[in-house]
């Protein structure tokens, strides 16, 4: 068996990198567009891993924070190291990550954050005479760079490669089957679905909302617990739903309030859909949480509403989820390795893809008629019937959380609608990166 399976592993989050000794622990960084670095000096045992989101800050906002950037944060990495050993050393580097946003053509090489990143990390390694012993970079490769530090080895893995598939044969569900799945799924609690209506009215009273709330001592616990994770971290600790009304705001609890009802909806198991540990969820809200800095930016929609419908994008998955667990290694060569959109190996496979499935259920649900259709049409948004604008959001919150926070969950988005989702949100091509920028807080908190 192989030790590194035996090591505790560290995750090490987007703009950021860690350093250590010779110990017996692996550091991964999980790598979409983001870029990752493992230099190592195996004569003085000091090695570290980076994990670079953008190539270059676009002006003064990315100051701050220079290890976002390849150009700022890779010298730091260096010099820090060095520092510990009080010399240059003898680095080797090992580089990997840097996949493709969406399609690029000539007139836009702008949007391959990730190459132009790779490239940065490159001449600089160069500059300071680092030699690169391994790199694998580009194209809609997700990875994982680890680095053992029992033994300085670096090795760059596709994410979650499924074991060799023994069975001879998967029995598909039939369409009834999926129907009767969809079918028994417990109905949405109602303080879930009043909250959601409130959402879309833009009329809420959190004193009423309150009340509600204390009478559900399971949605507290989750509320409170949500508040203090990393996703909303804050400042200071939160024990009481009073103390995350001052702390968070209405609008913030509001949000918190509709996440921890719809959690025990996405199974906290690995398998299915889920890459990790309650990978589905992590990703609904994640994608929420990107949808509703995006509306900030455009200020087109409403963050709430931007919100909500991200969080809800993906609830068709509960509903396959279940049949997905044996498919698994079929899905994932299908949308890992021959690159097919996810939906479409859904339709082939299982005769109805996820948001067909979520439309249904949401349906079901009497959901507000707005989020109904983003389900519905968060993969192919030019087919929205009801509210476009908010699709397209949505889409590309999705694509953005499925390229910089990878490993939570199979999914392949399709990149046919991204530039005229670029269009219809207002990003121009090459902002592509200041939009990035505006959001790395949120995916450096995700990524951890």
């Amino acid at each position: 068996m192989n030790n590194a399976f035996l090591l505790k592993r560290t995750p090490v989050p987007s703009g950021n990198f860690l350093i250590s000794n010779k110990k017996k622990e692996v550091l991964d960084a999980y790598l979409g567009t983001c870029v990752g670095v493992t230099l190592v000096d195996e004569k003085r045992d000091i090695g570290g891993l980076m994990h670079i989101l953008l190539p270059e800050p676009s002006g003064m906002s990315g100051i701050g924070r220079v290890e976002n950037y390849a150009r700022t944060g890779l010298p730091v990495f260096i010099s820090a190291l060095r520092d510990k050993i009080g010399e240059r050393g003898s680095f080797k580097a090992t580089i990997a990550g840097g996949a493709l946003v969406g399609p690029v053509s000539e007139l836009d090489l702008s949007l391959d954050i990730g190459g132009r990143t790779a490239e940065i990390v490159e001449r600089i390694l160069k500059s300071e005479r680092i030699p690169v012993v391994k790199s694998e970079t580009g194209g809609h490769f997700c990875c994982c760079l680890s680095l053992n530090l029992s033994n300085w080895e670096s090795t760059i893995k596709p994410i979650s490669v499924p074991e060799d598939e023994k069975r001879e044969s998967i029995d598909f569900p039939t369409m009834a089957q999926l129907e009767s799945a969809i079918a028994k799924i417990k109905p949405i609690p109602q303080i879930a679905l009043k909250l959601m209506r409130m959402v879309q009215d833009d009329s809420y009273s959190m004193g009423d909302m309150g009340t509600e709330i204390r009478k559900d001592q399971v949605i507290s616990a989750k509320i409170i617990r949500l508040c203090n994770s990393a996703y909303f971290r804050q400042n200071t600790n939160v024990d009481s739903i009073e103390r995350a009304l001052v702390v968070l705001g209405e609008k913030r609890l509001l949000q918190l309030i509709i996440s921890a009802s719809m959690e025990g909806f996405f199974s906290s198991s690995t398998g299915g859909y889920s890459l990790c540990k309650g990978g589905l969820f992590k990703h609904a809200v994640g994608t929420a949480l990107i949808s509703e800095k995006l509306a900030s930016l455009n200020r087109k929609i409403s963050t709430d509403i931007a919100y909500t419908a991200a969080l809800l994008h993906d609830i068709g998955k509960i509903a396959l989820d279940q049949f997905m667990d044996r498919a698994y290694p079929l899905f994932y060569r299908r949308t890992q390795e021959r690159d097919e959109a996810l939906v479409s190996v859904e339709n082939e496979l299982f005769g109805m893809d996820h948001t067909t499935a979520g439309g249904k259920l949401a349906e079901l649900w009497g959901l507000p008629e707005r989020l109904v259709d983003v389900i519905k049409y968060h993969h192919h948004p030019e087919k929205s019937e009801h509210d476009p604008d908010l699709s397209y959001l949505v889409y590309l919150a999705d694509l953005l959380m499925s390229r910089f926070i990878v490993g939570q969950e199979l999914e392949r988005i399709s990149t046919d609608s991204f530039h005229n989702c670029l269009e219809r949100v207002g990003i121009e091509p090459d902002q592509l990166s200041k939009t990035i920028e505006d959001l790395s807080e949120i995916i450096t908190n995700l990524s951890v």
